[in-house]
């Protein structure tokens, strides 16, 4: 049996069909069953544009033009061409091998039998996280837009059958007027939100007051709709919409989200290009929290932490550079700064940890620049933590864990963040090749009167004992946390206890007592 038999016979135990698109569009190759009964996809789909074997596939090949080499992208349903006026429903997969880039492979599991178009049932309301998901792809296929929310009053008087019915024609309707391969959703109780063509100039409150009167039922409503300015980046769209979908889920909601919406877009676009000429320009600070020997209380290493204005933390910053994706350039300038600071005169062998969102995992590009910037001096590299934030979830954890690898190769060292605070976490531990764990200051700082944070503590220290990884506790501000982190097993220690983040590292601390040796910066590990 040969390789090349072996793959392929891998490969359809988890699809039907096997198709490579060009970075034209058109189906270059394909095998496998096509979607009517007896088709051969390799005869009949090869050299067709990919538009021309879904139904309603615009969104989906634009997707598959805005892939990154090395990503795949989630599944996703669709609906593909089985003869005329017939579809069948498949669930979608796709991934650009670097050595084959431009050009994109994808793999089509069916989802039961072919079916006429009339009996395509309408979409059902998505749930307002769901909307938002749905949203990012559909502002990168279309222009022209109108976020518009519809409030109906006079729901919650209607029950069984009535309501039944009353929902269909409500989802007929909202489905009907959103763009073409969007969905509506039901933000709350009483609130609709779609994304429908800028131009439309259908009175939707009108036709849901007249299917309610079509059910015997008297109905209020009333539409309100703000445009998404044309040539706008679609990420601040996005952020300016999960703002006002937010604000209607509050308990007191939004009494005008097309115009919180709107406001929020505009702060967007100007949070964004500053945050742009800040990293541009380097204006920002990097302070140095000490790290500690929790059995010496000497200082071993420091984490440079970043403030935009006074002491500021860059919290609110960060979340905005990671849903603008803005953040990979601003991992990379922070890097940037601390291998200055590590060069200085005076500087000795100092020790940095710099954070890396996860976000800026998701390709080559950050561990390619952070590799060229340490590339003349591999001391340095021995001298440098990576610690790998919670915040943006690493979409591909196993092309994530490649990439941290590299940098383990070339000597620098990685850390989980925040560990525990998040659900993702056991699954980094489990997936990524790391060397230490940071453990949640949320679970630290109640370890003396939370028997539940002790019993966690004591069971990641076991765990990170068992995987030979090293353990770092962050806000520690007692000296009786710092003694029961110690006889758990715990080795370094960082917080207010030991030293706040300050401009320089400061290898002396406050009290001659914390320090084993003056000015003694231990080795990694």
């Amino acid at each position: 049996m040969t390789l090349t038999t072996r793959l392929l016979g891998l490969a359809f135990a988890s699809a039907d069909t096997l198709v490579e698109v060009d970075s034209k569009g058109v189906v270059s190759f394909a095998i496998g069953a096509g979607a009517s009964a007896g088709e051969d996809a390799g005869a009949t789909w090869t050299g067709r544009p990919l538009l021309d074997l879904l139904h309603d596939g615009a969104s989906t090949l634009t997707a598959l033009r805005n892939m990154k080499s090395g990503v795949r992208i989630p599944s996703t349903s669709i609906l593909v061409a089985a003869g005329p006026d017939r579809v069948r429903r498949a669930s979608f997969r796709a991934f650009v091998l670097p050595q084959m880039a431009p050009a994109v492979s994808c793999a089509i599991s069916y989802e039961g039998p072919a079916f006429a178009l009339e009996d395509l049932e309408t979409r059902p309301l998505l749930e307002a996280e769901e909307f938002l998901t749905d949203a990012g792809r559909v502002l990168d296929a279309n222009t022209d837009l109108a976020l518009s929310f519809l409030d109906i009053r006079g729901l919650e008087n209607v029950s069984g059958d009535a309501a039944d019915r009353l929902n269909r024609r409500i989802e007929a309707t909202l489905q009907s007027a959103a763009v073409e391969g969007s969905s509506a959703a039901q933000v709350t109780g009483v609130r609709f939100a779609l994304l429908r063509p800028a131009n439309d100039r259908r009175d939707i409150a009108a036709e849901i007051i007249e299917a309610g009167r079509a059910e015997g039922l008297s109905l209020g409503a009333e539409a309100f709709s703000s445009p998404v300015p044309p040539g706008s980046d679609s990420l601040c769209v996005l952020r300016a919409m999960r703002f006002a979908i937010e604000g209607c889920l509050k308990g007191d909601g939004l009494a005008n989200p097309q115009i919180a919406f709107a406001d929020s877009l505009k702060r967007t676009f100007r949070d964004a290009e500053t945050f742009r000429s800040l990293v541009k320009s380097r204006e920002f600070q990097v302070h140095y929290q000490p790290i500690v020997h929790l059995d010496s209380r000497a200082v071993h290493h420091f984490e440079a932490l970043t403030r935009f204005n006074a002491n500021s933390g860059p919290a609110d910053a960060i979340r905005m550079a990671e849903e603008l994706d803005l953040i990979e350039s601003f991992d990379l300038a922070v890097a940037e700064k601390v291998l200055k600071r590590m060069r200085q005169s005076g500087a000795g062998l100092l020790k940095m940890a710099i954070n890396v969102s996860g976000a800026s995992l998701g390709d080559d590009t950050y561990v390619e620049q952070l590799l060229r910037m340490t590339a003349g001096a591999p001391e340095e590299r021995r001298r440098l933590m990576v610690e790998v934030t919670e915040t943006s979830a690493l979409a591909d954890i196993e092309a994530a864990d490649r990439r941290l690898a590299t940098l383990r190769e070339a000597g620098i060292k990685v850390c989980i963040d925040d560990f525990g605070a998040g659900a993702a976490a056991f699954d980094y531990l489990r997936k990524l090749s790391v060397d230490a764990v940071k453990i949640d200051g949320a679970i630290v700082r109640d370890i003396q009167t939370d028997e539940r944070s002790k019993a966690m503590l004591h069971s990641i220290v076991e765990l990170c004992r068992s995987m030979k990884l090293e353990t770092i506790a962050e806000m520690i501000e007692t000296d009786g946390v710092a003694a029961e982190l110690k006889a758990a097993g715990v080795e370094y220690g960082q917080g207010w206890l030991f030293g706040r983040a300050e401009a320089e590292p400061r290898t002396q601390l406050s009290s001659p007592s914390m320090v084993r040796r003056k000015g003694a910066v231990e080795a990694w590990g």
